[in-house]
């Protein structure tokens, strides 16, 4: 079990870890800034970094919201912190929000927690947009592993014009196919564990819990990144994903790349992170 859980593992202000308040005094929007470990919400693991352009307006500067992966079960958001600065360099305009979550513990925490962090996250960003000078309205979630299923459920549960793309890196997307046709025997314990029940006592949770079974027209478009050797996130995984957009009317694009695992570094890392910058070039506006 914790073998297969493992797997799905890959000027500055320093803010205070207390609640940050909407009647706090606007942030210069000339100045670059970064407040860190920022509080969201009460538990410990509710915490965030913020990454504000220099320049910015309420109009003009949008949001990328990033989210680990760890298999639900672990990570935290240090996995995204060492790319940011190459993030800032791509996308000067963006402000980047780097978010830990709580991670899922088999009793007191499964996955509507984490789907719950998720959308305290957006909303922290919307009450606070104007402190911080940026849109709130102009979103992009870019989520690792379970952080892309996490992501990407909070793209398509409900409609929300104001995200306005979602950046897909090998997540799970049917957890409906993983239960019935798991590619590793541990698959079905390990989604137990996540959703507190088993496929054959809540089916109807799996497929809750499924970005791909929410996929509508109007969705957000979608960029999907995967390894076409990942042996923790099956290929047919996204591309059921970007078979169903299709389907949808949905714009996006599925990037694979053939010898690629789970995660990539080099030259790979490079020419993802450039389809990512024209992905966002076209469709966020």
């Amino acid at each position: 079990m914790r073998l297969l859980l493992s797997l799905f593992s890959i000027m500055t202000i320093l803010a205070s870890c207390q609640p940050a308040r909407t009647n706090e005094p606007a942030l210069n929007p000339g100045l670059p800034i970064v407040l860190t470990n920022v509080a969201y919400g009460d538990d410990t693991a509710q915490r965030l970094d913020v990454y504000l352009p220099p320049n910015r307006g309420v109009q003009e500067t949008p949001v990328m919201i990033l989210v680990h992966g760890g298999g639900w079960t672990g990570g935290n958001k240090s996995e995204f912190t060492a790319y940011i600065e190459d993030f800032r360099t791509r996308m000067p305009q963006y402000a980047f929000i780097n978010v830990n979550y709580r991670l899922v513990n088999g009793s007191t925490v499964l996955l509507p927690e984490q789907q719950a962090d998720i959308a305290s996250v957006l909303r922290f960003v919307r009450s606070n947009a104007a402190r911080y000078g940026v849109n709130g309205q102009k979103v992009v979630l870019l989520g690792a592993s379970a952080g892309a299923h996490l992501a990407l459920l909070q793209a398509y549960r409900e409609p929300d014009p104001g995200i306005r793309a979602v950046v897909d890196f090998f997540g799970p997307t049917d957890l409906v196919a993983m239960a019935e046709k798991p590619w590793h025997p541990l698959v079905p314990l390990a989604l137990q564990t996540v959703l507190g029940k088993t496929y054959g006592e809540d089916r109807e949770a799996y497929r809750a819990a499924s970005p791909l079974w929410h996929v509508k027209p109007g969705a957000p478009p979608t960029l999907i990144l995967q390894g076409g050797a990942d042996p923790v996130v099956h290929p047919a995984q996204s591309r059921a994903l970007a078979d169903r957009l299709e389907g949808a009317g949905v714009p996006h694009e599925l990037e694979l790349y053939p010898s690629a695992r789970h995660g990539w570094q080099g030259a790979t890392l490079q020419r993802s992170f450039d389809t990512v910058q024209r992905f966002l070039e076209r469709h966020v506006r």
